[in-house]
């Protein structure tokens, strides 16, 4: 050996008396594999036998023999009748400083929008997460074990990659009833959320350097999708009718991403003519059309706004829905229709891109739905955020003295309110504090720099109790991001 016996079984030792609750065995392994790995052990050194390490350490010839023949196995070590020796590992000889590994992540992840913060308990004012302490969670569990105990193991494999039949036949007839849509299990893929839902038309519709069409401000998810897929992105913006067609450019779009029946962050819906004139554009130049529903299940005036995919027979168009919103967020489960035509054509595309799964929740998922459960989930979650929403306009109105103006219509689970000049991303970070967590709404525009400034503000998950106290505390912020006295 390179080092003397002393100075090994030293070494060795060291190791086993650190081994803390580790085997013997594994500690072993470890501290001669690490030996080798910084040079203390260099190539060819010849080691001791079996015999004479576990004589020397105190411990089982066979723990000796299964720490070798491990590393043996992984290439570290070379064992014939003449002995055991070190084998040529491409390391340098000696302990070599640690070198900084150098980075460089693709330019794509440049384009990605910032992550959202994800933290428990969920914060006050944080878009999009519902009144999750509501859920039918008894209930819920019944329906899980009444799954378990008819099918079992069975539903332990992967399944159909477009999800479960009884889910995807439950969403159909829901969809016929709520929004308009005639379509049928043939038509449904079931998705990781609504995001997974983007990232499939991506990969099914378009190639990279398509132009992607996406209002501005917008959905941060559908900006990652298109961003990570290689698309180009032009802003469409939004006003009070949704989004505007602006045409005027020189390529056409290949996807356009819309969220008609209640615009993320604004609000708006999309007005009728602009409906039509988004389906006979899209049309004309051989454009899908990706239509986002997040939470047009909570609407408070009039009547739902029916889909842009039920409009047109064979519409341009693939619907999102998602029951993140109306159930739960970890729930992750989402779904995604096709017209028949590009059902068919991407059916083997989806059996190569999914491998099905959750099996056990999509079941039960399908049985909440088919037993009213889900529609009267809704409608007791359609009167909590009603009452919500005009509680939150109040205090608005009550508390917030800084010239602003609320934006979101009457629907969903949060209100944006517009307010020039402030830097909303601090004041967003500031309110994290306090236990807040509104959201900037500069940060859902393509170019931060030239969006609207305000905060986006979700009431789903907040009582109302906090809405008065926490607009106060908001408006202290941004008079002191102003320099102004709170």
């Amino acid at each position: 050996m390179n080092i003397s016996g002393e100075d090994f079984y030293a070494l060795i030792s060291d190791m086993l008396q650190r081994r803390g609750a580790e085997t013997l065995q594994r500690s072993l392994y470890r501290g001669l594999r690490e030996a080798i790995l910084n040079g203390r052990l260099l190539a060819e050194s010849r080691l001791p036998g079996s015999r004479i390490i576990a004589e020397q350490l105190g411990i089982s010839r066979n723990t000796v023999n299964a720490a070798l023949e491990q590393l043996t196995l992984e290439g570290f070590l070379h064992r014939n009748r003449q002995g055991t020796r070190v084998a040529h590992v491409g390391h340098r000889d000696g302990v070599q400083p640690a070198q900084v590994l150098e980075v460089k992540l693709a330019q794509r992840v440049a384009r990605l929008p910032a992550p959202t913060s994800r933290t428990m308990p969920v914060p006050a004012f944080t878009p999009g997460t519902p009144a999750i302490h509501y859920f039918p969670l008894p209930l819920w569990r019944r329906l899980y074990d009444r799954v378990l105990r008819a099918e079992g193991s069975a539903l332990l494999g992967y399944g159909d990659p477009a999800g479960e039949r009884s889910l995807r036949s439950a969403i159909a007839r829901h969809l016929a009833l709520s929004r308009g849509i005639e379509c049928d299990a043939s038509q449904i893929v079931i998705t990781e959320g609504a995001l997974e839902g983007v990232n499939l038309c991506t990969q099914l519709l378009s190639e990279t350097g398509d132009i992607a069409w996406i209002e501005d401000p917008g959905y941060a998810g559908a900006k990652s999708a298109f961003a990570k897929s290689g698309l180009t992105m032009v802003g469409m913006p939004v006003d009070e009718e949704g989004m505007r067609l602006e045409t005027e450019g020189e390529h056409s779009p290949t996807l356009i991403f819309t969220s008609p029946s209640h615009q993320f962050p604004y609000g708006s819906v999309l007005s009728i003519h602009r409906r039509f004139a988004l389906l006979e554009f899209a049309r004309q130049h051989n454009a899908w059309i990706i239509e986002d529903d997040y939470d047009s299940e909570f609407r408070y005036s009039g009547e739902p706004v029916p889909a842009m995919m039920g409009m047109q027979k064979n519409a341009p168009v693939v619907y999102l829905g998602t029951f993140s919103k109306t159930l739960f967020p970890s729930l992750r489960i989402g779904f995604m229709v096709m017209p028949k035509a590009l059902a068919n054509a991407a059916q083997s595309a989806i059996g190569s891109l999914l491998r099905g799964g959750h099996r056990a929740e999509q079941r039960t998922l399908a049985l909440f739905i088919e037993e009213g459960h889900y529609a009267r989930h809704l409608a007791a979650m359609r009167r909590l955020y009603r009452k919500r929403y005009k509680q939150l306009r109040d205090a608005l109105h009550a508390e917030l003295h800084i010239p602003h103006r609320v934006l979101a219509g009457e629907g969903g689970m949060h209100l944006t309110v517009a307010i020039d000049g402030i830097d909303d991303k601090a004041v967003a970070r500031q309110a994290s504090q306090y236990q807040m967590a509104p959201a900037a709404l500069s940060g859902y525009y393509l170019d931060e720099r030239q969006g609207q400034t305000g905060l986006v503000l979700g009431y789903g998950n907040t009582p109302a109790s906090q809405f008065a106290p926490g607009i106060r505390r908001l408006q202290t912020l941004i008079m002191q991001s102003r320099g102004e006295k709170g």
